[in-house]
């Protein structure tokens, strides 16, 4: 009888009872977390800067905010053009030359866009400047100096300071400075003195403002965002907004029946 007592007192009792409960617990806290981190994950896969400085989609559910236009209305204005001018289609860019997202189009659909519509004289594009104030004053100065490339010659000289501040710039506000704007002039064969009278025209500032209130007036909040719609002879375009660094199915997707 002892003996037997002596070895009830030394079992060891099964835990399995016990950790069960605790297994599924922190399962569940584990597929919390994971869940959380994916949901971030695509988030900040997705470009666009908004006019507040978040990304384009950081909103959850639950957020109350209001539904985003899906399609807008807006004049060509005076912008400069890149392709033939009666081409069907118009795309009309609202674009910051400061906004990461914006080169991150330049460097990777841009150039399908002038390739498979612009070149092909199935679209022309239309730049008009939407610089956002957290990454001014750079980019409102980026936005004026391309104009005044464009008071000198033409569109072509325009879209030709257009590709160099985007190939050169390392964006948010602080991508390039005042010497490196006229290193542009300067390579560009720009009349330096004409330039830089130009720089300080009150006038071209006041032009970028209004691209900036037409674009919000056409359902513009962030960039870059297109509209894309059927040339008009009145110079306004109606049709969908696309908004983000999308990729160039994208764009296919919106253009190709307006070809049809």
């Amino acid at each position: 009888m002892t003996e037997e007592k002596s070895k009830r007192s030394f079992s060891i009792p099964s835990l399995g009872g016990n950790l069960t409960p605790v297994l599924v617990v922190l399962l569940i806290v584990a597929s919390f977390f994971i869940g959380s981190l994916y949901t971030k994950v695509q988030v900040l896969e997705k470009g666009g800067t908004t006019v507040a400085g978040t990304q384009a989609n950081n909103q959850g559910p639950a957020a109350a905010q209001p539904q985003q236009p899906t399609k807008g209305v807006v004049s060509v204005d005076d912008d400069p053009v890149l392709g033939d001018k009666d081409a069907p289609v118009t795309i009309v860019e609202f674009s910051d030359y400061e906004c990461p997202f914006c080169k991150r189009h330049f460097d990777d659909t841009y150039p399908q866009l002038i390739k498979k519509y612009i070149e092909t004289g199935k679209a022309k594009l239309v730049f008009r400047d939407f610089p956002l104030s957290f990454h001014d004053p750079m980019a409102t100065k980026e936005a004026v100096a391309a104009n005044c490339a464009k008071e000198q010659g033409g569109d072509k000289k325009y879209f030709e300071f257009h590709d160099e501040i985007f190939k050169r710039t390392v964006s948010n506000g602080n991508g390039l400075d005042d010497a490196k704007i006229a290193a542009i002039a300067t390579d560009l064969r720009l009349n330096i003195s004409s330039f830089n009278t130009c720089l300080s025209n009150k006038a071209m500032e006041d032009e970028v403002k209004k691209d900036i209130a037409d674009g919000t007036a056409a359902g513009v909040s962030g960039t870059p965002t297109f509209l894309i719609g059927k040339t008009t002879k009145d110079g306004k375009v109606e049709g969908d907004l696309v908004v983000g660094a999308q990729p160039f199915a994208a764009f296919q997707a919106v253009i190709d029946p307006l070809l049809q």
